[in-house]
Formats: C-alpha cells, structure tokens, sequence
C-alpha cells in the first residue's frame, strides 16, 4: 500500500467530503451489520449439527415424530437399551416446551432423574453426572436436589428471561423455583431449564403422565459403533407399539431443527448480497471522489508525484472506508449477538448464536479487502491520465 507519512492526506481527502465519507461509511456498516448476523448464525448451526470423530452419543426419539408433545416412549425401554452390546449408559427424558416452532425465545424443560444429572453420589458440579461438565453461575445444586419444583437454568435462557435464583416462573402452565443458574460447552444446555423427571411427568400430564419419556440420551463406547448400537436399539423396538429412531445426537438436531439449517443456509446469499452493496458503495464514493480531485492529481504529477503513489494514495481511500464501515458494523453486531442472547429454537432443540474474535476478524478483514477491491479500477484509470487531459477535464 502506501507508507505510514502519506496516510494523513487519506484522511484529510475523506474529511473534505466528510458527508459522503459519513453516508458511505453507514452504508458499509449496516451491510457488513447484516453480513456479520448471517455468519454467527451460520456458525451456530455449523456448530451444533457438524459431527465430531469422537462424538458418542446417541438420541432415540419416537419413529417419525420430531415435536416432543408427539414423541412419547414407555420409560421401561431403558432397562433393555442399556443391555444391548456397546451401550455404556441410557437416560430418560421428558421434554416439554412452549412452542414447537422456529423461534428466538423458547423456554425448553427437559426433566432427568435426580442420579443421573448429579450422578450417583450426587454433589452436582464436579460430579460424575450430567452436572459434572457444567460450571455453577449462581444458585446451589444441592436445592435442586432438595426440592421437586426446583430447576437448573442454562445461562442464556437466564440472561435473555431475566431469571435469577429463587425466582419462580410459568411457562406452559409449568411453574418452577430457579435453584442455580449453570454455564455449559454444549448450546442444548445453555437454553435449557433442568428439571426433576417425575416432576415433570406429573406436571405435564397431557404428554403421558408417569412412566412415559420424550426420549433416551445414549452413550456408546466407541465412536466406531455409533451407528451399529443405533441399528440394533431400533431393531429391538421395531416390533413394539411405540418403535424408535436412533441417529447421532448432531444429525439428530440437523433433522429435528431441519426448517432452521434450511433458512440459515438460505441467508447466505443474503451475506453476498451484503459484500456488493458494499462494493458498490465504496466505488461510487472512490469514483466521485476521483472525479472531484482531477486537477489536483494532475498538480500532484506536476510535482513530481508518481501515477503509482496517487493510484495508491486512491486505493488505500477505499481500504480505509470499507475497514472502518465494517469495524463499526461488525462491533455493532457482535454487541446485539452477545447482549441478545440469542438462540434458535425448534422441536425443543436449541442452535446458540453466540459471538466470536474469529467472526469479528473475518469481517474486518473482509471490508478491507472489498474497500481495496472497489478502489482498484479508479485507481487505475486515475494513474493512467495523462496531465494535459486532466487540466482540460477540470
């Protein structure tokens, strides 16, 4: 580009313009606002549906239901999932939530038995249950454990409801007392509000009453057996009244949350759309301002100013608009994502929005690169004058 000496004239020739420079620059942010929000959602989805090597988990839902008000499951098939060769362990779930649709705000209770959230020996955080890779915010596991009405909010269904522990909330005729407040790796967890099971069996009774589960979590030994353990607990039940469907937990949510991936994948072509509007504002602004400066390019040669430099002098102008338009509409949108506290949310299963430095440095270096590009053909045209023409021009 151009030495650090020449950057004040970048500056001040964006400041003699300083409203086009101003309307330009909004205009770069809000698209970059946009291209940023399509790829933290992308990323969101990649994360939770994009299967690891050692993933070993299994879910088992009702065949061909995906709503959990429609998936129901006899409880006792727990007993004969955990005898089957490769399975290490098998827990119950009751899910229930407020709206199965696609939705921002879905507040998800999923009711577990007491041993296995807070393992055997209980203890909670720290243990060897569910619980055990979680970290406690706020609250105590132990009043969980105490009370049957209590609940273990994920921390940003807490952020975003404005929960905080000891506070009672209703949600789908459910009333619960907020025990603690927990923080997970795992997005499911993060918008979820744990529950005791036959709490939840009894307090949804519509969905099955006791003894009757949305499905079964399932741990397999080996990653290599994931989907021989699936085909043999669907074998075992194929017979029965209500048979099963056995995917790993990722394909499972990329299949359960189908509508979701469908439209954020879509919104891709929204994000391109976003990186040509800023193209086409940044060489609009680069075209007017070359237009505007023809006799003082052709002073700048008469002084001995390179064609080369004054080319640069016009690229850097464009790197400049499109790196400050998108720092201000990238900081913009990773501010929503992070005090929004976002997540999608369909069929009971959550896809996190979350912020991150990855994202932020794609997107400046993004708008860099497209201010660079925009100002690329001005800039060529502007060095190849010859000076004679640019007098007769003014």
């Amino acid at each position: 580009m151009i030495a650090p000496k020449f950057m004040p004239v970048v500056f001040k020739q964006l400041w003699r313009h300083r409203v086009r420079s101003v309307l330009t620059l909004c205009g770069v942010a809000i698209a970059m606002f946009l291209f940023i929000a399509v790829q933290t959602l992308q990323e969101g989805v990649r994360q939770s549906t994009q299967a690891a090597a050692d993933d070993t988990t299994l879910v088992v839902y009702r065949a061909n239901r995906f709503c959990p008000a429609a998936s129901r499951l006899p409880q006792f098939y727990v007993d004969r999932i955990e005898k089957i060769p490769g399975v290490v362990s098998a827990v119950p779930v009751k899910i229930v939530v407020n709206n199965c649709r696609a939705s921002l705000d879905v507040v998800t209770f999923r009711g577990v038995p007491r041993e296995d959230l807070v393992g055997p020996q209980g203890g909670g955080v720290g243990s060897t249950g569910w619980a055990g890779k979680w970290q406690l915010i706020s609250g105590s596991v132990a009043e969980w454990e105490k009370r049957s009405d209590s609940a273990l909010v994920g921390e940003t269904l807490a952020a975003r409801r404005g929960f905080r522990v000891g506070q009672s909330f209703d949600a789908s005729g459910i009333t619960v007392t907020v025990a603690g407040i927990i923080r997970s790796p795992e997005p499911q967890d993060q918008n979820v509000a744990y529950v005791h099971l036959d709490f939840l069996q009894q307090a949804a009774g519509k969905g099955g009453g006791l003894g009757s589960v949305t499905q079964f979590t399932v741990r397999v030994d080996d990653p290599a057996k994931m989907e021989q353990v699936a085909e043999a607990i669907d074998a075992e039940f194929r017979a029965e009244a209500d048979p099963t469907m056995t995917s790993p937990e990722k394909a499972f949510v990329a299949q359960a949350g189908a509508d979701i991936v469908e439209i954020v994948k879509f919104t891709q072509w929204l994000g391109w759309g976003c990186l040509a509007a800023v193209l086409a504002l940044v060489a609009n602004a680069i075209v007017l301002s070359v237009q505007d400066r023809i006799k003082e390019h052709a002073v700048l040669q008469t002084l001995g100013f390179r064609s080369g430099l004054i080319a640069r002098l016009i690229v850097s102008e464009g790197m400049l608009i499109g790196l400050l338009g998108g720092a201000l509409g990238t900081g913009i949108a990773l501010a929503v994502v992070h005090f929004g506290n976002f997540s999608l949310s369909q069929e009971g299963l959550s896809i996190g929005v979350s912020a991150s430095w990855s994202v932020l440095a794609w997107g400046l270096v993004i708008s860099a690169g497209v201010g660079i590009v925009a100002g690329l053909v001005p800039a060529w045209r502007a060095g190849r004058r010859e000076i004679a023409s640019c007098f007769r021009a003014v």
